[in-house]
């Protein structure tokens, strides 16, 4: 979308309303959530699900390696032991010996 402008009026209440091109032009139907950033004297409004999709595909890119929940939490559990000084009673999985 081409940069516009567009006078919006804002209520008493602190309510206003986005011109249907603006919803269009977001992807906005029906109900919707937007994410409002405030940086100075400006607001940028982005649909939420833009941001949760630029965070996945983020993630897709840089994740070098598959891993569980469970690998994520064997690692932390072996590093509390090793920086305890305790010598791990349990196999690489995470289980007891």
């Amino acid at each position: 979308m081409a940069t516009q402008s567009i006078d919006v009026k804002v209520a008493s209440n602190g309510r206003m309303v986005l011109p249907a091109s603006v919803r269009k032009a977001m992807g906005l139907h029906g109900d919707a959530k937007v994410i409002l950033t405030v940086e100075d004297d400006q607001v940028r409004l982005s649909p939420m699900g833009h941001g949760v999709s630029r965070a996945q595909a983020l993630y897709r890119e840089h994740a070098k390696q598959t891993r569980t929940v469970d690998d994520f939490l064997s690692d932390r559990k072996a590093e509390a032991v090793a920086e305890a000084g305790e010598p791990s009673h349990s196999d690489p999985q995470g289980n007891p010996a």
